[in-house]
């Protein structure tokens, strides 16, 4: 059965609003309140619309981080698990995935805790208030593979669009390499390489114009003879699942990016994303998968109505000012436009 959502007089962006006062408050959430008596709403959108797709992506990489969505990803990105049903590669995975806690920044991806006069490197997962602002992972977990024995690293991304401001491929790169040094003194110890484990970075980005997915790995060319150097060349491995705003047809081609496409859809119904995965899928709809599609579903919407066209530099850059002129902190407006402080910083000082 599933659960129809009856929305407030106002509409979506009544029903986020309340929505705002009964859920787990985000953080550097600013207050609608805080902006009463004034006159500029550009700035009272501008906020409202950050704090609420700040909450969205907290839905989104809840929904991402369930076992059984990633079992399905798994499926069709690792050639370990090919042809396994996602059902079995859930069994497979190791406790619970990470999901915005790990730091990226060196020297904070571990930490070292002690257990029975035994000292013991894991992810750092402690601190997030200590840390707060720093770059996390999105999701982050171990996998055993089906030997039961052997391990890799998963980490998974997801973004909205294709940036502009960089290369997504250096970010990835960046990413996955941080994953593997990250392993000295975790899994393994002095020289003992051959420890390593295979890492996979996979990133879905939403919003392309269609569907496509990308392996991305080492390669060994031969320029001059031919010798087999020892080494495994699996290592690192970067997927690339771009989701077209356009939900595919369910064939096996393309199941991934139906399923995925379905969960961050801003077209179809709460009802239709839940039926979708329970009957094509057989994905049990249980009450915290329930809840973060309505979330996104109702907060989607929302941000639609606050009128933000994202990406027009021009207009962040006027909301930079005004924020700025009304006395506003600079952490205040990172968290209303997404910029970051050193950007904001630039404007401030071009414009004084």
């Amino acid at each position: 059965m599933v659960s129809v959502v009856c929305l407030p007089e106002g509409g979506y962006m009544a029903y986020t609003k309340q929505k705002l006062n009964k859920e787990q408050p985000v953080k550097n959430q600013v207050s609608s309140q805080s902006f009463q008596g004034m006159p500029n709403t550009e700035i009272t959108n501008a906020v409202l619309a950050a704090d609420e797709e700040a909450q969205y992506d907290e839905s989104a990489k809840r929904l991402l981080g369930q076992k059984i969505i990633l079992a399905h990803i798994l499926v069709k990105t690792v050639d370990e698990f090919h042809g396994m049903k996602p059902e079995d590669v859930v069994l497979l995975i190791e406790g619970e995935p990470h999901i915005s806690t790990v730091p990226i920044d060196p020297g904070l991806i571990n930490q070292v805790t002690e257990n029975n006069g035994s000292r013991i490197k894991g992810f750092n997962t402690e601190d997030i208030e200590k840390n707060e602002g720093m770059v996390r992972f999105d999701i982050v977990f171990y996998v055993r593979m089906k030997d039961g024995i052997s391990q890799i690293i998963i980490n998974v991304e997801a973004q909205k669009d294709e940036p502009d401001e960089y290369d997504i491929l250096n970010r990835a790169i960046f990413y996955v390499c941080r994953l593997i040094s990250s392993q000295k003194g975790r899994d393994f110890e002095h020289s003992n390489y051959n420890d390593i484990r295979r890492v996979y970075s996979i990133w879905v980005c939403m919003n392309m114009e269609e569907n496509s997915l990308c392996h991305i790995h080492l390669t060994k060319d031969d320029l001059i003879e031919r010798h087999d150097w020892k080494g495994n060349l699996d290592l690192l491995n970067i997927v690339m699942i771009g989701l077209a705003k356009k939900l595919p047809e369910h064939d096996e081609m393309y199941e991934l990016h139906r399923l995925l496409g379905a969960l961050f859809s801003q077209v179809l119904t709460p009802e239709e994303r839940l039926e979708l995965l329970d009957k094509e899928y057989n994905i049990p709809i249980k009450d915290n998968i329930r809840k973060d599609v309505n979330v996104m579903c109702n907060l989607s919407q929302g941000i639609k109505e606050a009128g933000i066209a994202e990406g027009r530099a021009e207009g962040k850059t006027e909301v930079v000012l005004n924020m700025h002129n009304n006395g506003f902190t600079l952490e205040q407006i990172e968290v209303a436009t997404g910029m970051n402080v050193e950007k904001i910083q630039t404007i401030i000082e071009e414009n004084s």
